[in-house]
């Protein structure tokens, strides 16, 4: 026994060594268990960790007890035996269900409680997967460095389904996707499984995501076909164990693609029967199947008023054809129409306000944290806090679509806690869209988050390596809405980068500033949508002829001679009468509303004063140096911690950091000087004027959008 535990100890000792030297990929993500270096805490969690019971056979409890026991051996350096039976033994971890005592506490189904009773530590929860929560809390909680003694943890997820939705097409490619190709290897599956889909298994169950997306929203039917959903089924038998159910985006017209139908009507009751048919034979082939994400009537995608219905109808039908099975119809409300006249920014709110208490209890619509489209700084939905009859489902993106793609680092917890704090005051002060999204506004039972994924085949899974982290806060913040966006991004970095206190500290300053000085540097003071048109990278400012107008630049901006910005005021589109009158206020006035939201709703004089006491010209500049200059200070804060951080891992942040202040330039020299042609004033001192010509720059982005 004793030789045994000797070369168990060697073989860390020897695991430990490798990992140490070789170079940090990124593929282990936060779960990365490497051995803790300091003997006294190290010591002190080796004192609970003689043992792992396990109070039940099921693949779940299987899982938890395999990731505590590998997680443990490589923090703590010893062995950790896992043992069905740990009655008389102390020292150890107990994981047990006990559904009673989980009620009894109001766990719910998924809530976990950690704590140590007089023997040993103990993980519990209504049901398996709640205890494989508990047991990555724990993981967190060692790994994080924080004490064991006393504990007593519980802890309830506010939102009931945390999804990632993935844009992955059939053929491997992902939209909007930066960080390689699809991890979904459709033409190998069924017969080959890539290891990598447990892998990511676990780091969605490790942060509480509970289902996935598996293919894009402007969907390919072929997801449906006999051929794949064998395919499906064999993803999601990876994905179960670790309390993540499958769903797919759905193509409106199917019935006509794959069924041969005349129509794709949803009152049709050919239509109807077949989508029923197709339904349960999901369901035969993927038992707990969690439902479907339907995008319609939206950027050319077919569906219901294509048939003089609307959304409800639509949506209901699906709803009817889920029938007994446990699953959700997320309808979503990104909807808006090629109107020169109009304003995108209303669309989705004059679609589905006439139609809050109209979807069956099965349907949640989703709705984007802004009213256009992701963009770096938007105000929160008017849909959410307006739909009182309704769930309705945040939906954010991680994915930098609009946000530098992999080369510029854009932590985007500040983003979604913006949208989550905003106060809609639906039911008063407090009303806020969090608390909108969760259903304790307007009690509601059933409560959604979807973020769109930013992972790819990419060995780090992100592309840049600091995306992980707005996987992980996307998780945390599903979870508990409630989380500073700061303490999740200092939990990421000592569990991903380094455990050194004052690097984490530098770190967690970093990231946090990271939304804001791309906002500074792209789109100040509520500027939106004037990026490159097509591929949505760099600036171009100028755009004014594209497939539909609201696909140009000028529609938003309405640069002109006597100033910039889009009026949603009742002197122009009345958008902002879509808030409650309290939001209004905030918004309405000019000379009041804060600068960051200023463009959005108003059409400001390139001459007037703001709050900043500067004139709207002079603080746009300002704001766009300040904004390139605060990369170079990005660049500082991530070289000082570089004894702290795996040197390749640190050589690639830096060398995209360099990368991103020279786009930050390329945006503000052509944002700069495109506005100048209509502001015709100078730069305010001291700041130099750009050594290269509009002309120039603008070259310099039709190149960027041959594709």
């Amino acid at each position: 026994m004793m030789l045994l535990r000797t070369c168990l100890l060697l073989l860390c000792f020897l695991v430990g060594a490798v990992t140490r030297g070789a170079a940090d990929d990124g593929y282990r993500l936060w779960l990365k268990y490497d051995l803790i270096r300091d003997a006294g805490p190290r010591r002190q969690y080796q004192q609970v960790a003689q043992f792992i019971s396990v109070g039940g056979q099921s693949a779940t409890l299987k899982a938890a007890a395999e990731e505590l026991q590998t997680g443990l051996q490589g923090l703590l350096g010893q062995s950790v035996p896992v043992l069905s039976d740990a009655k008389g033994r102390k020292g150890g971890i107990v994981l047990q269900v006990d559904a009673a005592a989980a009620d009894k506490a109001g766990l719910g189904p998924d809530g976990y409680r950690i704590y140590a009773d007089k023997q040993n530590l103990i993980i519990t929860g209504r049901r398996d997967v709640a205890v494989l929560y508990g047991a990555f809390a724990l993981l967190r909680h060692v790994t994080t460095r924080q004490p064991l003694s006393g504990l007593s943890i519980s802890s309830v997820p506010k939102i009931r389904h945390r999804l990632l939705n993935h844009w992955d097409n059939p053929n491997g490619t992902v939209e909007r996707g930066y960080a390689g190709s699809s991890i979904w290897k459709w033409y190998e599956l069924p017969e080959v499984v890539d290891p990598r889909y447990r892998d990511y298994a676990r780091a969605n169950a490790s942060v509480g995501i509970n289902g996935a997306v598996l293919n894009n929203v402007n969907a390919s039917p072929r997801l449906l076909t006999a051929e794949y959903l064998p395919k499906v089924a064999a993803v999601a038998g990876v994905l179960r164990p670790y309390g993540i159910r499958v769903y797919l985006s759905v193509f409106w017209a199917a019935p006509k693609v794959l069924g041969g139908l005349p129509t794709a009507d949803p009152l049709d009751p050919q239509v109807q029967q077949w989508w029923k048919a197709k339904t349960d034979e999901i369901y035969r082939i993927i038992p707990d199947f969690g439902g479907f994400l339907v995008k319609a009537n939206s950027e050319g995608e077919p569906g219901p008023q294509d048939y003089g219905r609307h959304h409800a109808d639509g949506a209901n039908m699906l709803a009817t054809a889920l029938g007994t099975h446990d699953g959700l119809v997320m309808w979503r409300a990104f909807v808006y129409k090629a109107d020169p006249k109009g304003d995108r920014f209303k669309a989705a709110s004059e679609e589905f306000l006439p139609l809050d208490g109209k979807f069956q209890p099965k349907v949640l619509v989703q709705v984007k944290n802004g009213p256009i489209d992701f963009q770096a700084r938007e105000p929160f939905h008017p849909l959410f806090g307006a739909m009182p009859r309704t769930p309705l489902m945040l939906e954010v993106q991680l994915t930098q679509e609009y946000l530098g793609f992999a080369t510029h680092a854009v932590y985007l917890a500040p983003l979604i806690k913006e949208c989550l704090d905003s106060d809609t005051y639906a039911q008063g002060k407090g009303s806020t869209v969090a608390r909108v999204v969760d259903g304790s506004v307007d009690k509601h039972s059933v409560s959604g988050m979807a973020g769109v994924a930013n992972i790819g085949a990419d060995r780090n899974w992100t592309g840049h390596p600091i995306g992980q982290a707005n996987w992980y806060a996307f998780g945390r913040l599903a979870w508990d809405h409630a989380l500073d966006s700061k303490a999740i991004a200092a939990e990421w970095a000592r569990q991903t980068l380094t455990t050194d206190p004052a690097a984490v500290q530098t770190i967690a300053d970093l990231l946090q500033q990271t939304r804001s000085i791309y906002v500074r540097y792209t789109t100040p003071l509520g500027l939106h949508h004037i990026m490159g048109e097509g591929i949505h990278y760099g600036p171009q400012p100028w755009l004014e002829r594209s497939a539909r107008p609201d696909w140009t630049a000028i529609y938003y901006h309405r640069a002109d001679s006597v100033g910039l910005g889009f009026d949603r005021t009742a002197k122009g589109s009345n958008a902002l009468a879509l808030y409650k009158p309290e939001v209004q206020n905030l918004w309405g006035n000019a000379q009041t509303i804060a600068p960051d939201y200023l463009l959005w709703f108003h059409h400001v004089p390139w001459r007037q004063r703001l709050s900043t006491g500067r004139t709207l010209w002079d603080e746009l500049c300002t704001r766009y140096y300040s904004g390139a200059d605060s990369v170079r200070w990005l660049q500082r804060q991530w070289a000082a911690v570089q004894p702290s951080v795996d040197p390749a891992l640190h050589a690639d942040v830096a060398a995209r950091l360099q990368t991103q202040h020279k786009e930050a330039l390329w945006w503000r020299d052509a944002c700069v000087l495109y506005f100048q042609t209509y502001a015709r004033r100078p730069l305010p001192a001291p700041l130099a004027p750009p050594t290269r010509t509009l002309a120039e720059v603008q070259r310099l982005v039709d190149i960027y959008q041959l594709r």
